[in-house]
Order: C-alpha cells, then sequence, then structure tokens
C-alpha cells in the first residue's frame, strides 16, 4: 500500500506519516528515509525533534537526500520517505555546486521517486503544500513550486490513499486508511 501525506509545516503530518508506516509494516522491516539537509541550527532542531518522536518505534533510518532508489537496496519493508519536498529542493539546489539551479537534477529526481513508488511495497511519502499563497515568485522558486505540485499529483495517482494533515487533523482525499 501506498500512502501520500500532504499538509502545510507544523500540520501533524510527519507523526502521522510514522503512524501509517507502523501499520504498513506490521512486525516487519520499516524504513525512516530522510531526506533533509540541515543548513542551519533550526534544521537540526528540526532532525532531533523527529529523532526523537520515532525513538523506540523500530525504524531503521536511511539518509538519502537525492537518489531515493537506492533506499531499496535495504530490501522489502515499509518506507517513509520525509520529506518529498526536501528530496526535490536538495536536487534543485545542490549544496556542492553552491545552490546553483539544477533543473535537469529536478527532473531526474522526480523521475527516480515516481520509479521509487512504483517498486516499493509498501511506502508512505511527505509532502509539504505550498501552494495557498499567490505571491509572485523568482523563476527558479515557481520552477521548484510547479516541480513539487507535479510531483504531488503524480504520487496522488499512484498512491493508494492521500491525505490532507491540517492543524492537526487528518482529511481522506482518496481511498481508505490501513487496516
Amino acid at each position: 500500500m501506498k500512502i501520500l501525506i500532504a499538509g502545510g509545516s507544523k500540520s501533524g503530518k510527519s507523526d502521522y506519516a510514522q503512524t501509517m508506516a507502523l501499520q504498513l509494516a506490521g512486525p516487519g522491516r520499516r524504513f525512516y528515509v530522510a531526506t533533509m539537509i540541515p543548513f542551519d541550527g533550526e534544521d537540526q532542531a528540526r532532525i532531533a525533534s523527529h529523532r526523537a518522536r520515532r525513538a523506540g518505534l523500530g525504524f531503521e533510518t536511511v539518509e538519502e537526500p537525492r537518489h531515493l532508489l537506492r533506499c531499496l537496496e535495504n530490501g522489502p519493508g515499509a518506507y517513509l520517505i520525509d520529506s518529498v519536498t526536501a528530496l526535490l529542493t536538495n536536487a534543485l539546489f545542490p549544496q556542492e555546486e553552491d545552490y546553483r539551479f539544477c533543473p535537469k537534477e529536478g527532473e531526474r529526481c522526480l523521475s527516480e521517486l515516481l520509479a521509487f513508488a512504483r517498486r516499493a511495497e509498501d511506502g508512505v511519502f511527505v509532502m509539504d503544500f505550498i501552494f495557498s499563497d499567490s505571491g509572485l515568485y523568482p523563476p527558479e522558486t515557481e520552477y521548484f513550486r510547479r516541480l513539487l505540485g507535479t510531483a504531488g499529483q503524480r504520487l496522488a495517482a499512484l498512491c493508494d490513499t492521500v491525505l490532507e494533515a491540517s492543524a492537526g487533523q487528518i482529511f481522506i482525499h482518496k481511498g481508505a486508511l490501513p487496516k
């Protein structure tokens, strides 16, 4: 089963995604695929908070900021991808390139994400919903927003269940929760 959870910052999506991954895994292996590359103290604090909230839950952490298909080398299990947003950001603005905008790398990353979604037996994908404002942004930011939107649409088509997290509430837009 595959589940997509989208929502705004601090909406509860990551905690809910953990619950879904645990249900999907049952007694099997569970992988937390950490995609964030920390840039500052705030990022470090967010990573520490996520680690603390999943401590003792039996997740094997796999740090993979750009090449999602490598994760499948770990074997079968339930994969929690947190987050699609960070994964695409890392590809579009790689640190080793001094944050030079790399749209071809973003497209490659999207293709790999979708291949991962097709191949993994069980997966939970977390992504940010950043589309509610009407601001005009630089071309690179608009490209990122379009790429993330495309990722969300294509993942939603591949996933059995699509959920939205908002203010700590979960709304089902497609499918049903795992039993």
